[in-house]
């Protein structure tokens, strides 16, 4: 720029100046007669390089205090200003150039074409050299900004959006652009021909939107292939005439590969910022990967790539507080017999199964519904109730599935609930889901079951009962009473059963058939067991002091107590403690667990037998038993249900399945017992079929201990 009130210093100027090129470029001539001037030109004309300044014009020092506006008012601090003067001695030298911020100071008269010539390369040079400082602070100010906005993305997706937004501001352009991504173990199973294929578009500007989530195989032609192919192959940055290529790598194995549709020089500036911006990019991009993988981890299954519980919940909160709840369904699907599937071909089999199952309710379902595995062989469909329909959900089953060049048969049955009118939360309604699963699969194994709120509250009163069953153990509210069992004829007492009892703290008796199997769900049966098994070994210890040395005890066990590991050390430890015969200790086991696992009850009774414990089958022919199983058992009592015996005094029979059970034990030997007997007729009947011993309110109701030794103190 040229400011000078005299025309010819203008012409002669440019004259002297015609022509020259400064680093391969032409000059640029911008003029200014007056300071008003020269003032709207600074004001709007901003890439000025070199100011050639006439110190006179208006005033002795109209030039100097243009100066002043330059660098204060303006802030322009890059441009050169060589101050020139007609008039040597109107502005001193000296004074011009430790006062103002001039770059040289010329007096016209010595400016001759190869001074001016010098003089002007010299300051275009200088001006470069701090534009690109400047620039370089400007770019390095800029990359230290990124990097805590690219530290916080949580996804690729958006830090490769961020990533493309910073390439831009630091080259001060917006072109067509790119990124694409893989993973190190793709990187591994692709060779030169077959990479490309792995790559996927994550980001992309306006002209390759519909690259996005594609395979970069699909949609790249073959020049934008070869480039990005060179650039993964060689792990840099590739500069060719037409395109850049940038490569970022980390310590997760994850690459991204931005693909700038502009040439960048390698040896400019730009090129190198880039680089460093790249360099550190690279950093941030490992601790993006972690946040990604931690995100992952939390919200979704690693064995099948679907939601997991912990995100289906999310979603079913956001569908109950939306009004898609009216019409959705939260479905449950548990594979039928999974765990024995899994045992018989392996864990490795059973993860491929499960991952084949999750593939084919994802390639149905993905498209309208939120698919998630929420457990070891349990999945969860939440959608319209159009499209989570209960028959569509088990046709996918009736399809086998292959799995390692094996087709297996599954079946699956769902438990499901309507989100209409539900007004608990998330937690809540996947516990209602649940509960109709577990309803079907005791029910409707194969099939379905929706959730009623009977089925809630049935579960949640068996829960409150649990707990309270729980602290009434603790705190000691449980007790046991003895029923006496006696000889029929004479009524000399043979035995006592103990029986479990509970009163709560209002003093409210619960019925053993309401919290025995609460016990036996919880697993809480265990070690109430223990307690009721010592007990009553204490007990019979001190009537065998009393000098009834042939009574018996008989206590009843679970099927959860008799596959514990430690029940036989258990029996061992309390006849011990208790200083007892086994021969006088029975155990009670019922006729259905006596038929559910046969072998293995036939293993551990022949165990007890051989401590010289009896057995005992309770509520006999309740069940199905089978006879050959019966003799198998090698057991030491049948006792008649009670159900049988009350037959005997309502008129319309005669008790012959009372009397069928007596014949049948004595052909096998068995001693017989009948329970619930409450009269006369009941007793003589039984003696008439030969049936011996009892125990009913006819003979003594139970008695807590106290009441029980005052009873037998008559039989001593």
């Amino acid at each position: 720029m040229i400011i000078d009130d005299d025309p010819d210093v203008h012409s002669a100027t440019m004259f002297a100046l015609h022509g020259l090129k400064i680093q391969a470029r032409s000059l640029h001539f911008l003029h200014a007669y007056t300071t008003a001037e020269a003032r709207q030109i600074l004001i709007h004309q901003e890439d000025i390089a070199v100011i050639l300044l006439d110190v006179v014009m208006e005033k002795d020092n109209t030039g100097l205090q243009l100066v002043t506006f330059i660098r204060d008012a303006l802030s322009r601090r890059d441009v050169r200003i060589i101050l020139r003067t007609g008039q040597a001695g109107y502005a001193p030298e000296i004074d011009a150039i430790r006062d103002f911020d001039i770059n040289d100071y010329k007096s016209k008269t010595e400016l001759t074409q190869a001074k001016l010539f010098t003089a002007v390369t010299s300051a275009v040079r200088s001006y470069q050299q701090i534009k690109l400082i400047s620039s370089s602070n400007d770019s390095l100010a800029l990359i230290i900004d990124a990097s805590s906005n690219l530290m916080s993305a949580n996804t690729l997706p958006a830090f490769s959006k961020l990533l493309l937004d910073y390439v831009f501001e630091l080259l001060n352009l917006e072109v067509q652009a790119f990124i694409c991504s893989s993973s190190f173990a793709d990187d591994v199973a692709a060779n030169e021909h077959d990479f490309s294929s792995r790559l996927q578009v994550i980001a992309g500007t306006e002209e390759y939107e519909s690259w996005l989530e594609k395979p970069f195989a699909q949609v790249a032609n073959q020049t934008e292939m070869q480039i990005v192919q060179k650039a993964r192959f060689e792990q840099r940055h590739a500069y060719h005439d037409q395109h850049t290529v940038l490569y970022l790598s980390n310590l997760a194995g994850v690459t991204l590969i931005i693909f700038l549709n502009q040439r960048i020089s390698p040896d400019s500036n730009d090129a190198r910022i880039l680089e460093l911006f790249c360099s550190n990019a690279s950093v941030c991009l490992d601790n993006v990967m972690l946040n990604s993988r931690m995100h992952n981890l939390a919200f979704y299954d690693p064995l099948t790539g679907l939601a997991n519980r912990l995100q289906i919940l999310q979603n079913l909160q956001q569908t109950l507080q939306s009004s898609q709840r009216s019409d959705s369904i939260l479905a449950l699907i548990d594979i039928d017999h999974f765990a024995e599937t899994n045992d018989a071909l392996g864990h490795q089999f059973g993860d491929f199964l499960l991952h084949s199952v999750g593939k084919r309710l994802s390639d149905h379902f993905s498209d309208h519904c939120k698919i998630a595995r929420i457990g070891n062989d349990i999945f969860a469909l939440l959608g319209h109730e159009v499209v989570v329909s209960p028959k569509l959900i088990l046709s996918l089953f009736s399809r086998p599935f292959l799995v390692e060049q094996q087709t297996v048969q599954l079946s699956a049955t769902l438990g499901l609930l309507k989100l209409s009118d539900y007004e608990l939360t998330a937690p809540d309604a996947l516990k209602d889901a649940n509960i109709a699963l577990k309803r079907a699969k005791i029910y409707h194994r194969a099939d379905y079951s929706y959730f009623t709120r009977e089925m809630g509250v049935e579960i949640r009163e068996r829960v409150r009962m649990m707990h309270a069953l729980r602290t009434a153990f603790e705190d000691e509210r449980l007790f046991i009473v003895f029923q006496p069992q006696v000889h029929i004829g004479s009524g000399k007492p043979i035995g006592a059963e103990a029986l479990l009892r509970w009163k709560t703290e209002d003093g409210t008796l619960i019925p053993p058939d309401q919290f025995i199997p609460i016990a036996e769900y919880s697993g809480l049966i265990v070690n109430i067991g223990e307690w009721v098994l010592r007990t009553a070994c204490l007990e019979l210890s001190r009537i065998h002091q009393s000098g009834l040395q042939d009574f018996r005890m008989a206590v009843n066990v679970s099927q959860t107590q008799f596959s514990h590991p430690l029940f036989l050390q258990l029996i061992t430890s309390a006849l011990h403690d208790a200083g007892v015969p086994p021969e006088n200790l029975e155990l009670e086991i019922t006729e259905s667990m006596a038929m559910t696992d046969p072998d293995l009850l036939i293993m551990t009774l022949e165990k007890i037998k051989a401590m010289g414990v009896r057995i005992s089958i309770d509520d006999f022919g309740t069940g199905f038993s089978s006879l050959s199983q019966l003799q198998k058992l090698k057991v030491d009592k049948l006792k008649i249900d009670r159900a049988f015996i009350n037959e005997i005094s309502d008129g319309t029979n005669d008790g012959s399945i009372a009397k069928m059970i007596v014949q049948l034990s004595q052909s096998l030997q068995l001693e017989v017992i009948a329970e619930g007997v409450e009269n006369q007729l009941q007793a003589e009947k039984l003696m008439s079929f030969g049936c011996d011993h009892a125990q009913g309110f006819y003979f003594a109701k139970p008695k807590n201990k106290v009441e029980l030794h005052t009873w037998l103190q008559a039989y001593l």
